[in-house]
């Protein structure tokens, strides 16, 4: 009897480990460098991986958007949120006359904290993450020639699709203590507007 008692621990020793392997955290990679609409995004923010993943509250809160400014385009912005990791972050790229200039370096400058037509009339970085200094989420912000953003593919026809690939590094600057400043490094986006909404993110 022993021996079938031990055999029947061990097998419900096992199969709860197989079934605690299954709801681990999937291995987050930074993803590689691409320009085909892989709908992939990454960056380190002071070290820490972001990737987009999950989805919020609401069914229109994707982990990933590329959203058009308004009017005539001048500007296009870029929305990253983690809904899945515990202390999640977002970062926020504003890029400005991305239509009219297209495939180019462009520098990243002055935040006011805010996006849209709140924002300022150039490229910025906006960012939330936790910081366990102060156990809260904080507020960063770009700050002149505090980085730059290279877009390597930007294959854009209105209505019909939208290739948009970039890498980026820049440094941010705390919204309530200017001595506390971030580094967002080897950051790298490649989207497929056409397909983005329906990703699954992991």
């Amino acid at each position: 009897m022993k021996p079938t008692f031990l055999i029947f621990i061990l097998t419900l020793f096992l199969s709860g480990c197989s079934n605690d392997s299954s709801t681990k955290e999937p291995n987050l990679t930074l993803p590689p460098e691409t320009q085909v609409g892989a709908n992939t995004f990454g960056c380190y923010i002071n070290g820490k991986l972001l990737v987009p993943r999950g989805f919020g509250l609401y069914n229109g809160d994707y982990p990933a958007l590329i959203l058009a400014g308004y009017p005539s385009e001048s500007y296009s912005e870029i929305d990253i949120r983690d809904y899945k990791s515990k202390n999640a972050s977002r970062i926020f790229i504003h890029i400005q006359s991305l239509v009219q200039n297209g495939e180019s370096l462009y520098n990243i400058d002055e935040s006011n904290g805010q996006t849209d037509i709140d924002g300022l009339n150039h490229t910025y970085v906006n960012c939330k993450i936790f910081n366990e200094d102060t156990n809260s989420y904080q507020y960063y912000r770009s700050f002149d020639n505090s980085g730059t953003l290279k877009i390597t593919k930007y294959d854009f026809i209105p209505s019909v699709k939208l290739i948009l690939s970039g890498t980026f590094n820049c440094k941010l600057r705390n919204s309530i203590n200017p001595n506390d400043i971030i580094e967002v490094t080897q950051g790298r986006f490649d989207f497929n507007g056409a397909t983005l909404h329906s990703t699954n993110f992991p």
